[in-house]
């Protein structure tokens, strides 16, 4: 679902007539003589406000197409004018909309070359950052996408760290992390049923190392342990469930993992109790350790 919204500064209806007093220098700068239309000379564009406002009314009732389509002509007819600006974020917010995300990732690009310093940067940042993380592929693809999309979005936080967009452009970045994380549990899930335990090791172990905050760690932190155990890694075993239990207690990960546990002889064969914490975990373990 599409999460972007048009900035307040943009109109959404017809406030845009505050301009209508520069229509008849625009106008007399693109206009024709009467003589000249009906002699079949190209017709004159329509005025700046009436294309405007109707790309605003087709944004509105979802005519996205007609939207861009119009946006595109104020910017084509009128680009010197000030809606010609303000067309040019709505057109890329429509194909947006449509999923364009490359012309829209072109036009907030120009956008922004042109306008470094203006007050809708920051929202054209945003809008190109969500044009990427929509692009984001599922956990069986490549990644590069997501790489992608968390460079825009950390650019948006970087730029404009104290904006209403900064703060989504974390949430998303937190999202496309445990993206990534999963990316990894994938990939080290197959090593591991192919019993390429050294490959799996480095895959769940990056999940632990550099991606702390997902809810990823606790399985890659009992497959890490599951697989030293295969491979007669006592001492391995040991420590890397006690950073699961520590950190994890309450985790189904952790149950499993005791019971694998007390399955080879390392903990006392009894049943982790519902609700159990730290200090039962730390009690448990004094003999280990």
């Amino acid at each position: 679902m599409k999460t972007a919204l048009i900035p307040p500064r943009f109109p959404l209806r017809r406030a845009a007539f505050a301009l209508a007093a520069l229509l008849p220098l625009l106008a007399g700068c693109g206009g024709k003589k009467d003589s000249d239309q009906e002699s079949g000379a190209d017709v004159a564009p329509a005025p700046v406000e009436q294309l405007y406002n109707n790309g605003v009314d087709a944004l509105q009732s979802k005519r996205y197409t007609t939207a861009a389509d119009q946006f595109a002509a104020v910017e084509q007819n009128y680009p010197y004018s000030p809606w010609a600006m303000h067309a040019q974020l709505l057109k890329a917010y429509a194909q947006y909309l449509q999923n364009h995300y490359t012309d829209a990732i072109e036009g907030l690009t120009r956008f922004i070359e042109l306008h470094p310093n203006d007050r809708d940067t920051a929202y054209a940042y945003y809008l190109r950052a969500l044009c990427y993380y929509e692009q984001i592929s599922d956990i069986q693809r490549d990644q590069k996408g997501t790489v992608d999309a968390m460079n825009a979005l950390q650019e948006v936080i970087n730029r404009f760290p104290d904006t209403a967009y900064a703060r989504d452009a974390q949430l998303k970045i937190d999202l496309c992390n445990d993206h990534l994380a999963g990316k990894e549990m994938a990939i080290g899930r197959w090593y591991q049923s192919q019993h390429l335990y050294e490959a799996a090791i480095g895959r769940f172990q990056r999940v632990v190392d550099d991606f702390q905050t997902t809810n990823h760690v606790p399985e890659a932190l009992a497959r890490l342990t599951e697989i030293y155990l295969v491979l007669g890694l006592r001492d391995e075993a040991q420590k890397t469930a006690a950073v699961l239990g520590y950190n994890y207690p309450g985790s189904s990960w952790y149950a499993d993992t005791y019971s694998q546990l007390a399955d080879d002889g390392l903990v006392a064969g009894v049943p982790v109790p519902t609700g159990f914490g730290r200090g039962f975990f730390t009690r448990a373990w004094n003999s280990v350790f």
